[in-house]
């Protein structure tokens, strides 16, 4: 894929995420209006309750921070202490940066990096009205992530890397940022079997977290190449449940998966 396509894809994936921030509803698990769509705030904490959140996760965030976009919560597998200082990739509105930030403690800091101007305000809104004064949102993209070398203990991020067109440089970059030692704890969405032909060629199947999944074991190859140890791409069957929700009658349970993603940069 030439450099023109990949800024392409981003183009049609800020664009779609801009009026997702505009709208205040959610919309990655579905390319038209639908189960995965929420319209109202309590819709989607439905959604993340049934992704694995907690009722006291969904409750303890400003309004509006959760949008239902998640496909898994990383927050079950990041094991954050107090006083790490941790990166959310594809922050959004704040969700996921809001409840880490309550796990690292007044001494850690949450770096959240979006792509999309209309998110980055939404969030710093959000932050401003939960009085959060160790969260941090920059735009940026997560291909080129606006953070210092080797200055962060732990990356997040929910359903957020299948929309790059360039994953391999998102984990190089990843491995640029984190401290020796420092891990990943993802939740995304992987390729379990060929997209028919029509699919991959839709663009709201990209902008949906469908077509543009890799494999598991293209995944772990690229993390590997990146410097990762101790990987591990982990599917969760039971996932093609709300999965099939997100385009009803076009069999995607069949093809995607979401998964947990974790990995290791080496200390030496």
């Amino acid at each position: 894929m030439s450099a023109r396509q990949h800024d392409q894809i981003r183009q049609q994936v800020r664009a779609a995420y801009g009026a997702v921030a505009r709208s205040e509803s959610g919309g990655c698990c579905a390319p038209s209006a639908g189960c995965c769509t929420p319209s109202e705030q309590s819709v989607a904490d439905l959604v993340s309750l049934g992704l694995g959140y907690s009722a006291d996760e969904t409750a303890a965030v400003p309004e509006g921070a959760n949008l239902g976009l998640g496909c898994g919560n990383p927050q079950a597998i990041a094991a954050l202490r107090p006083g790490e200082t941790v990166l959310d990739l594809g922050s959004g509105a704040g969700f996921d940066a809001f409840l880490a930030a309550r796990q690292v403690g007044p001494a850690g800091m949450v770096i959240g990096v979006d792509m999309t101007p209309d998110m980055v305000s939404k969030a710093r809104a959000n932050a401003a009205k939960g009085g959060y004064v160790n969260v941090d949102f920059r735009l940026g993209e997560i291909e080129h992530l606006p953070v210092a070398d080797a200055t962060v203990d732990v990356i997040i991020s929910n359903c957020v890397i299948n929309l790059s067109p360039d994953k391999v440089q998102v984990f190089r970059d990843a491995f640029r940022v984190l401290k020796p030692g420092g891990r990943l704890a993802i939740s995304d969405i992987v390729m379990t079997a060929a997209l028919p032909p029509d699919m991959q060629q839709e663009v709201a199947f990209y902008t949906a977290c469908i077509a543009g999944a890799a494999s598991v074991d293209e995944l772990a190859a690229m993390l590997g190449a990146a410097g990762f140890v101790d990987i591990c791409v982990a599917p969760k069957d039971v996932s093609r449940e709300f999965i099939r929700h997100w385009v009803p009658g076009r069999g995607v349970e069949d093809c995607i998966a979401s998964a947990t993603i974790e990995a290791v940069r080496p200390t030496r």
